[in-house]
């Protein structure tokens, strides 16, 4: 079966995950992912584990309905099995950049995303629920910081560097 992603690219330095039909909240995971999007996977993968040990809560500024404050931010939760879910699906597509040869060191994530997945119905006494269920789809980018400067040397001086080079050539 091919996945059918929401983020089309033809890079080569990205690899990806999905995490089809997960047992957890899309709106705990719509929150979630909207707080790690853009972030390098190491520090992702920090803020999740401590979301999974409630030591940080996960901002929810869209589904906020009778939520309370936390520490440091507005309406906060401590969603901990989407946490463990997405953590999950945020290793398995650093697996997967290890795998392609990408150095896991730069990573970041350049796209995450929750769905809502299929939603059967319950079994038993509770059938007049449905089960919660959803897509996550993860999209990792090797991103390698611009050219490093040396230690001690000013931009000025490089300038000058530059000039006297130029000057030589001539």
């Amino acid at each position: 079966m091919t996945v059918n992603y929401a983020f089309k690219t033809d890079r080569e330095n990205v690899a990806r995950a999905y995490g089809n039909s997960l047992g957890i909240s899309t709106k705990q995971s719509v929150e979630i992912t909207r707080m790690i999007r853009g972030m390098p996977v190491k520090k992702a993968k920090l803020m999740l584990e401590q979301v999974t040990r409630l030591e940080r809560a996960v901002p929810m500024k869209r589904y906020n309905q009778d939520t309370a404050h936390k520490k440091g931010m507005a309406a906060g939760k401590y969603p901990v099995s989407a946490a463990k879910e997405i953590l999950s699906i945020i290793k398995s597509a650093e697996s997967n950049a290890k795998d392609k040869g990408l150095d896991t060191e730069y990573l970041i994530i350049y796209h995450i995303s929750a769905h809502l997945a299929s939603r059967p119905a319950r079994y038993g006494r509770k059938k007049r629920s449905v089960m919660k269920r959803s897509h996550i789809q993860v999209v990792l980018l090797e991103k390698k910081p611009k050219a490093e400067k040396k230690a001690g040397e000013k931009p000025a001086e490089k300038k000058k560097e530059a000039k006297q080079e130029k000057k030589d050539k001539k």
